[in-house]
């Protein structure tokens, strides 16, 4: 997750996949604007690196993933969707057509590939099918990850009605948003980051000068 939100990107990114929707003709009235509310959130968090965890693909998925290729434009950065046969990898392709190009495919298990490739460690942005058994596990593994992730990292889960929530943990909270078949969004932030500063003390008996550097783990620094 970048540092500063660029109101930009989403907008461009919202109104390019809504393009696409319509074009497409695949509005459903049990997804109002889904992909364009991942594709803008994405875009709009400077997304690098998009990692879509699939279970068999559906025309669900092939959407998010034609979205998740618009914001990647958007921000320069790159989508690679992880399925657990090389079967569904190929159905993938063959439904996204010529998108399929823009996207890297990988066959394994999201939630080995996540916790133990440095690939994905430096994934920012997170797209999991709640309808895969272990989605809460691939979470897991994303927060794994988190503490290395210099820039943090945003996890959404789709068709998350009926499939159970993750939840909220002391350390990342999450939202259950009534867009399309359910997401949830979970923000996780960058590690703190220790500050310091030098201080100057001057011995009023001797006139010397003595220079401290004063630590924060916290990021904060008293006076």
């Amino acid at each position: 997750m970048a540092c500063n939100w660029s109101a930009e990107n989403a907008t461009n990114a919202f109104l390019k996949t809504l393009k696409m929707v319509k074009e497409q003709g695949q509005r459903s009235s049990k997804e109002p604007e889904s992909a364009e509310f991942i594709s803008a959130l994405a875009a709009g968090n400077n997304s690098q690196l998009i990692v879509v965890a699939s279970a068999t693909p559906t025309a669900t998925t092939s959407f998010m993933l034609s979205a998740l290729v618009t914001a990647a434009h958007q921000t320069g950065g790159r989508v690679v969707c992880i399925h657990r046969t090389q079967h569904e990898t190929e159905l993938s392709r063959r439904a996204l057509g010529s998108r399929s190009r823009k996207v890297g495919f990988v066959t394994g298990e999201a939630h080995e590939l996540l916790s133990s490739s440095a690939q994905y460690s430096g994934a920012d942005f997170v797209l999991i099918d709640c309808h895969l058994d272990n989605h809460e596990g691939i979470l897991g593994a994303v927060q794994q990850q988190a503490g290395s992730n210099q820039n943090g990292a945003v996890v959404v889960g789709y068709n998350a009605f009926g499939s159970g929530s993750w939840g909220s943990d002391g350390r990342w909270r999450t939202q259950l948003l009534p867009i399309g078949e359910g997401l949830l969004v979970t923000r996780m932030a960058p590690p703190a980051r220790n500050k310091s500063r030098w201080v100057v003390k001057v011995d009023k008996c001797t006139g010397e000068e003595h220079v401290f550097r004063i630590r924060s783990p916290q990021g904060k620094i008293e006076a």
